[in-house]
């Protein structure tokens, strides 16, 4: 087996994202052989000794995959664990047995859908910046929006010294001191809808993600999850296959 790097062996032996195995690896957290690991370190899985915490990592040819869909609540961190004793999102997957981690994060008080999987590369594929995956959000403000706010949301808003990408912007609702919206962004920027709102005057009220890709949450209860269906992986993987071609475009 040729060496390959050492976060994308971590990822695909589903300890966590590609992502996370590098912050991990410069935090000091990893060791090869019994050595400290560094950011771009090599390894042979069938032959290195990977510890991460402390943990040796083993590793088999055929891996079991889950693909998990969670109705995340409000109150739950998107964390494997928390050091304030805080909820996780993982204390709602009672019965789930393999070691899987979210893709991605809702913040505390955002609700709705949630991905989990302990497939590396998948995580990574969808995470990615480039493969421009959309995620919707049904999105309730205060006091109202007005066709001049729709439209800088639309546009793209100026958070954290940079612009947003163009989003899609829906007005569902209309009421005396409060809006509902549709909103779709092809980002992943931490507390991007609700800094997006406050940019041009709005206060978020709630926040909920309905969708990921072609993949919705439809009517699963709040807490509850369930495996993806065949059908909904595939359309998942369908969605970053076409992405990634718009990317390698320069669109």
């Amino acid at each position: 087996m040729e060496k390959i790097r050492l976060q994308k062996a971590i990822s695909e032996n589903g300890y966590c994202s590609r992502r996370k195995a590098e912050e991990l690896i410069a935090a000091g957290k990893v060791k090869v052989n019994g050595h400290p690991a560094r950011l771009g370190d090599k390894v042979n899985p069938a032959r290195d000794v990977i510890a991460v915490n402390g943990e040796r990592l083993t590793f088999s040819r055929r891996k079991a995959y889950r693909y998990i869909m969670l109705n995340k609540p409000r109150g739950y961190v998107t964390t494997t664990s928390d050091e304030f004793q805080r909820r996780c999102v993982m204390d709602l997957l009672d019965g789930v047995e393999e070691r899987v981690y979210p893709i991605g994060r809702l913040d505390l008080n955002t609700e709705g859908l949630l991905l989990l999987t302990n497939d590396g590369e998948f995580a990574n594929d969808m995470m990615h910046p480039s493969r421009n995956v959309g995620k919707t959000y049904r999105v309730t403000v205060r006091p109202g929006v007005t066709d001049e706010q729709a439209a800088r949301l639309s546009e793209g808003v100026e958070i954290d010294g940079r612009m947003t990408a163009p989003a899609s912007v829906l007005v569902l609702e209309q009421q005396p001191g409060r809006a509902v919206m549709q909103l779709t962004i092809h980002e992943g920027r931490n507390r991007q809808i609700r800094k997006m709102c406050e940019a041009v005057g709005l206060e978020v009220a709630r926040l909920k993600r309905t969708s990921v890709g072609p993949v919705r949450l439809g009517m699963l209860k709040p807490g509850a999850y369930r495996d993806l269906t065949k059908e909904e992986l595939a359309a998942l993987r369908n969605s970053i296959k076409k992405t990634e071609g718009k990317s390698h475009d320069g669109n």
